[in-house]
């Protein structure tokens, strides 16, 4: 007899929850440690593809298909600034503090134009809209930094972004709005040769350059992870508990 004549099919209702629940939180839990590990996978390539010779410039890629053998690399590039295509990407952080990532174009010789994250700016909370001053030479400078993918992309409601201040960009709509073509990848700015050291952590525009590694948060993955694998133990102990433990130890002995 089921427990206070308690129907079949409930049991087994009780099993199949309890099976998908723990199975559920079980798969999160190892998605959670693949996460981590892919970070580190690619912080490990990052850091061997950094230790690489600098890409020249002559050689950057011109097609999607190219840039990702290049990413992660040294480059220096030479060109002028297009300054008033400057855009602030909102809600990104830097130190655990929010604000804009600053990307410009960098007209170079040829035509082309490639996306620069320059660098991180504080944001002011009592007026979104008021940005901090750049500095943007005029004339033709020397960027010097590593190759990498366009800043990732956040949620945001549809609709086409407009403005110096942004929740995303997209290179192909970027290089339409600007009428310049923007080769397939983007570059984090470094220093500006001809400033002040290069290990220094703000450049002549004041803006910081300390670009999270994609393995800095792998803490965060791999705690959910152990969260994830405990509330699998929990929903497996209780369901043990109370639905084969407990009936049993409640059965009268004879």
């Amino acid at each position: 007899m089921t427990p206070r004549g308690r129907r079949p099919w409930v049991g087994l209702l009780l099993l199949g929850v309890a099976v998908s629940s723990a199975a559920l939180t079980a798969r999160l839990g190892f998605w959670q440690l693949d996460r981590a590990r892919q970070k580190l996978d690619l912080q490990q390539q990052i850091s061997s593809r950094a230790a690489l010779a600098p890409v020249p410039q002559a050689l950057l890629a011109r097609k999607a298909g190219d840039a990702e053998p290049q990413q992660y690399r040294r480059t220096s590039l030479r060109g002028r600034w297009l300054g008033e295509h400057t855009i602030y990407l909102d809600n990104r952080q830097m130190n655990s503090r929010q604000g804009f990532y600053v990307l410009t174009p960098l007209l170079l010789d040829d035509g082309d134009a490639v996306l620069v994250q320059r660098g991180w700016s504080p944001r002011d909370f009592v007026d979104r809209s008021r940005l901090t001053p750049l500095n943007t030479p005029a004339g033709e400078v020397t960027v010097t930094g590593r190759i990498a993918p366009p800043p990732s992309r956040l949620f945001a409601f549809g609709g086409a972004e407009l403005g110096r201040i942004r929740q995303n960009i997209e290179l192909e709509s970027l290089a339409r709005e600007i009428g310049v073509s923007l080769r397939p990848l983007s570059v984090q700015q470094t220093d500006l040769v001809g400033t002040v050291p290069a290990d220094s952590a703000k450049v002549g525009d004041f803006l910081l350059r300390q670009w999270p590694a994609p393995a800095v948060d792998v803490g965060k993955n791999q705690g959910y992870a152990l969260q994830w694998f405990a509330l699998c133990a929990l929903i497996t102990g209780l369901y043990g508990w109370f639905q084969l433990l407990r009936p049993r130890l409640a059965r009268p002995h004879g």
